[in-house]
């Protein structure tokens, strides 16, 4: 029986498009290599930002140039990109409404934790929540795998008791490699092609379809 639910945030609970590909863009333009305005930056919501800023730079995730745009992101995002962002239809009345049926339900993101408490207190959504976890600063826990298994851990939670709600391959991938089955997200930004190869348990359309699976 699921109890508990790890709830992905960028994509899944939010969609933080503008704040996001307009920092990097900053963060980028900062160190001196800029992108051309048309380039599709959609695909950097979702996974471990320095590996995304390394890969347009193509350069190794150790790179000094990847924690310099890295560096020069978070400027911005820190006080104006997190907030350029905005809740996807029915995730309030969602959330509200799991919590009513007593599930626990806990924030999973690969986000730097100290940016997404604000997001949640912003969009006032915390107060559904056990519990927010994500990344630290250092990128410590940016791996959708060990953030998963560092829940568990926390929490004392039981793989076969727990359902992952994400929108991009890691979500599908890092909880499964923890023993949990998933609900992905079709609105956030993993492809069709990508999440079909991720097998997730059930795919939905809207947030509010994760009720029929779960009550």
């Amino acid at each position: 029986m699921i109890k508990n639910i790890l709830i992905d945030l960028d994509g899944t609970l939010t969609d933080p498009k503008i704040g996001i590909t307009t920092c990097v863009r900053y963060g980028l333009e900062k160190i001196g290599h800029p992108v051309a305005a048309d380039l599709n930056l959609d695909w950097v919501i979702g996974p471990p930002l320095k590996v995304s800023l390394a890969k347009i730079l193509n350069v190794s995730i150790d790179d000094d140039l990847a924690e310099q745009a890295l560096l020069g992101y978070r400027e911005r995002f820190g006080h104006i990109g997190l907030f350029e962002n905005e809740v996807f239809p029915d995730v309030a009345a969602t959330l509200s409404q799991l919590q009513k049926e007593e599930y626990k339900l806990y924030l999973a993101t690969a986000k730097p934790i100290v940016y997404a408490t604000q997001i949640l207190e912003h969009f006032d959504l915390a107060k559904y929540f056990t519990k927010a976890y994500g990344s630290e600063l250092s990128g410590e826990r940016t791996n959708k795998g060990d953030l998963i298994a560092y829940i568990l851990q926390q929490e004392l939670l039981s793989p076969d008791e727990c359902m992952m709600i994400g929108d991009r391959e890691h979500d599908i991938l890092g909880a499964r490699c923890n023993g949990i089955e998933t609900i992905a997200v079709e609105y956030g930004y993993g492809t069709d092609q990508e999440l079909t190869a991720a097998k997730p348990l059930h795919r939905i359309t809207k947030f509010a379809e994760v009720l029929d699976y779960l009550s």
